[in-house]
């Protein structure tokens, strides 16, 4: 029993130094979906729009809930694309906990992306999104070196000078660009954030306190397989095959997810990996993350999608994995006379979830 209660000690001891550190480096990193194509705006402004209607998209994310640092991140989003100026807009709202609520990121993001139509079947998007953002923490949900013996956690007061602190926060701007080509059978696009660095430093600040940008690179393959099954409204279902890459760095990380979806409507299966085994930050220490299962139902304008991530790295399976939920609803659009034809035109073609 003592050396459970000693081991769970240390682990929390340790979790706690650790969020020490970040208060006061500062080296954080943004919060990841494994939807990210059910998140477009969150990840590349040039998304906003997309559906060519009115659309409100839903995403909850847990991460590593069988520890006491894990991280729960929401996002909702709404978008519309308005043809007779070839626009998409969007407003997207992002909030993030860390450690049972210790430290949060609140976000709300406007958005712009402009369509330049090469012919009927490929498109040029650019898009740009500016972020105001609020940081805070909460050093009254934290121990404290000071707290602890060999018998565990005492309940006496801290003096630690940390925890004089009290909730310290900083608001900044944060802005973002991005391109995406796409067409009926593919999609590349990458995205920029945090191109002006912005500062976040709690007590201190400086380069090492500075947002470093975050980079990623997004593309896919649509390809349609036939077959007759003999279920009903069988000329109705999409049946496609869409193998798909997300790289993104963000300061001296990087991270590849590589993986395939199989939809015949109106269910979607995913597969994928995520990590990058071929480059390692610590020697010794296998740089991948975790396999991801997703299921998705999508039909009419409604599409809803539940993935888990299976981790594979040194945190195991005792971290709990990670769930996250999407929901999305477009809406019907009737068109002005003048741009009716933009009917014509099609959706983005990489996958919804």
């Amino acid at each position: 029993m003592f050396a459970v209660a000693f081991g769970i000690m240390k682990r929390r001891l340790s979790l706690t130094l650790l969020f020490g550190l970040t208060l006061l480096m500062v080296q954080a990193q943004d919060p990841q979906f494994s939807q990210f194509y059910a998140n477009p705006l969150y990840l590349n402004p040039a998304f906003a729009g997309g559906a060519l209607a009115p659309r409100v998209m839903m995403n909850y994310r847990n991460q590593w809930p069988g520890l006491a640092a894990n991280y729960v991140t929401t996002s909702f989003a709404v978008d519309h694309f308005f043809a007779g100026v070839n626009s998409g807009v969007g407003l997207m709202f992002v909030n993030d906990t860390q450690g049972t609520g210790s430290l949060r990121t609140s976000e709300v993001t406007a958005q712009y992306a402009y369509q330049l139509k090469f012919n009927e079947n490929t498109a040029l998007r650019m898009g740009l999104s500016g972020t105001y953002a609020n940081r805070r923490a909460n050093l009254s949900d934290l121990t404290f070196g000071d707290q602890y013996t060999n018998r565990g956690f005492t309940g006496n007061a801290t003096a630690d000078p940390l925890a004089a602190n009290g909730t310290p926060s900083i608001g900044y701007m944060s802005f973002s660009t991005g391109l995406l080509l796409y067409s009926d059978k593919y999609w590349i696009g990458v995205a920029a954030d945090h191109i002006n660095r912005p500062e976040q430093g709690f007590f201190q600040v400086g380069d090492g306190t500075r947002l470093p940008i975050k980079g990623s690179l997004h593309a896919g393959l649509r390809i349609p397989f036939g077959g007759y099954t003999g279920l009903g409204d069988e000329w109705d279902r999409e049946k496609t095959i869409s193998p798909a890459i997300n790289y993104k760095f963000q300061g001296k990380y990087d991270q590849l997810d590589l993986g395939v979806y199989l939809t015949y409507s109106p269910i979607v299966l995913g597969l994928w990996y995520r990590g990058l085994p071929i480059k390692k930050y610590v020697s010794n220490i296998s740089n991948r993350e975790s396999l991801i299962v997703l299921v998705g139902y999508r039909q009419d304008k409604f599409s809803f999608g539940y993935s888990y991530d299976i981790t594979i790295s040194s945190l195991g399976l005792p971290s709990g994995g990670s769930h996250e939920i999407s929901l999305a609803y477009t809406f019907d659009f009737e068109p002005s006379p003048r741009t009716r034809r933009v009917k014509k035109d099609k959706q983005l073609s990489c996958p919804k979830f």
